[in-house]
Formats: C-alpha cells, sequence, structure tokens
C-alpha cells in the first residue's frame, strides 16, 4: 500500500502563491510518476501536473509557467508549487500516484485525459483564491 497526505492549501487573494505537500509513505521505492489533479465545485477531476521518477514533469496548459511539480526522494514528499494563483484555480487539489510499472511516457500521455491510471490518492486539501 502507499499513503499520501496532502497539506499547504488555504485561501489566497488572486496573484498570491502556495505550496502544496505531499507526504508519501509505504511501497513508494519503485514508483514511476506521481501526480496532482484538481476538482472543483460540480466538475470531474482535472489533470494539473505529473513527474517521473527521474525528475521528468509535464503541466495542464492551464498551469504550465505558473506551478512547478518537485518531489525530495529523502523526505518522501511530493510538492506543488502554485504562482501567480487564479481564481479559476480554486478546488481541491489532490495527490495521486501508481503501483503499475509503465514507463513514464506512458503516464505522461494519459494522465491528461484520464485518472484511471491512478491507483492511490491522498484525502485532497482545499485552495481557495479570491478576486
Amino acid at each position: 500500500q502507499v499513503q499520501l497526505v496532502e497539506s499547504g492549501g488555504g485561501l489566497v487573494q488572486a496573484g498570491g502563491s502556495l505550496r502544496l505537500s505531499c507526504a508519501t509513505s509505504g511501497s513508494t521505492f519503485s514508483i514511476n510518476a506521481w501526480g496532482w489533479y484538481r476538482q472543483a465545485p460540480g466538475k470531474q477531476h482535472e489533470f494539473v501536473a505529473i513527474i517521473g521518477s527521474g525528475g521528468t514533469t509535464d503541466y495542464a496548459a492551464s498551469v504550465k509557467g505558473r506551478f512547478t511539480i518537485s518531489r525530495d526522494n529523502a523526505k518522501n514528499t511530493v510538492y506543488l508549487q502554485m504562482n501567480s494563483l487564479k481564481p479559476e484555480d480554486t478546488a481541491v487539489y489532490y495527490c495521486a500516484t501508481t503501483w503499475g510499472r509503465c514507463p513514464y511516457t506512458y503516464y505522461k500521455k494519459t494522465s491528461a485525459s484520464t485518472d484511471l491510471w491512478v491507483d492511490f490518492w491522498g484525502q485532497g486539501t482545499q485552495v481557495t483564491v479570491s478576486s
């Protein structure tokens, strides 16, 4: 099993910044991809960003240039640095990962269109951006 615990959400004004953390534990040594999704009220899960075990990253077009995903292996933590926040970034943000053994390129292609690759989810952390 893999456990994911998000933190760092909150209320921020438009243009501000937040850093989300996802503390990971359990059998994580061979995981190939870690991701962030978000869900706004009345909307489906939306892909935000993904990082491979080698550090390769990819982003949704809506956050590219504003958000940065990273992983600190020593701390077993995945981060999402969010800058220049907009009201439309308001959502519950979820950390996600998989035990799958596909190469990162598979998850890069899949994650933007579906979350079916995800085996483990965190509980989510609320981010609210006021205008």
